[in-house]
């Protein structure tokens, strides 16, 4: 029973909002998690990025975001989605994969297997319900997989410039609490810095820099949000040289300092 309690405790099922101009972050900025994420759309439509690719999605979109995955997805008014937090990958691949599904039926089962999740959720639910809702939800996937091949596997991630993306990402994912900078990631890779940014502009139309920045952006968001931390110490956390660089680099990017980003929340 403590097992099953785990899994609960664990596994979330929460709505993806639209939070206006000032929000944005909360959706659209580059962030990784150590668990994998899987985010169904059921209205609207956007772009995602997701390890450095970013693709169109629309209604009845199913996608999987691996642990230490790097990830940032427009939210607009007319957007209804819904992210699951998974406790471990669950059988689920190793790489991102994004289905489309257009047929009726295995919309309804998605649909289903989301609510009956939901709703095993709540206070008056079971965990062990979780469990089995959820392997049920990685047997719909496998089967869509195997059948779709084709529109869930997106041929440009194959190609060189969305790989050498792919691992500059899973590398900032990683190392961007460091005080690293896009040279020392180019170095890694064995490419140059200009090189490396114009592959990242073909596979998101973002600089290798944007990239980077965006990741720690997040994460000074979240710290100042969630957290209590002193701005000396998130500074510090976040590889920045000094509390007052850190916070010239954030009001240059959102026009207002740490402090009253923190207030106005």
């Amino acid at each position: 029973m403590t097992m099953m309690s785990e899994v609960k405790a664990a596994l979330t099922l929460a709505p993806m909002k639209h939070y206006g101009m000032n929000g944005r972050w909360r959706t659209e900025a580059m962030r990784s998690h150590a668990t994998p994420r899987l985010i169904h759309i059921t209205k609207g439509q956007g772009r995602i990025t997701v390890a450095g690719l970013t693709n169109g999605y629309g209604p009845n979109n199913l996608i999987y975001i691996p642990p230490h995955t790097m990830y940032g997805m427009e939210v607009g008014p007319t957007v209804f989605a819904q992210i699951m937090s998974l406790p471990d990958d669950g059988g689920m691949p190793i790489s991102p994969f994004h289905l489309r599904l257009r047929d009726v039926g295995p919309q309804k089962e998605l649909q289903a297997l989301f609510e009956a999740i939901e709703r095993e959720l709540l206070p008056s639910g079971d965990p062990r319900a979780v469990n089995c809702h959820r392997i049920l939800l990685s047997i719909f996937v496998e089967r869509q997989l195997n059948n779709h091949h084709d529109t869930s596997s997106d041929a440009r991630r194959n190609s060189a410039s969305a790989k050498l993306v792919a691992r500059y990402t899973a590398l900032i994912a990683h190392d961007f609490r460091s005080d690293r900078t896009v040279a020392d990631y180019a170095a890694d890779l064995s490419v140059t810095p200009t090189h490396l940014t114009r592959c990242c502009q073909q596979t998101c139309n973002r600089s290798a820099l944007k990239l980077l920045n965006e990741r720690i952006h997040f994460e000074a968001c979240i710290l100042l949000s969630e957290t209590r931390s002193s701005v000396q110490d998130i500074a510090d956390r976040l590889g920045f040289q000094s509390a007052a660089y850190f916070t010239r680099t954030f009001k240059d990017r959102t026009g207002e300092t740490p402090t009253h980003f923190r207030k106005a929340l």
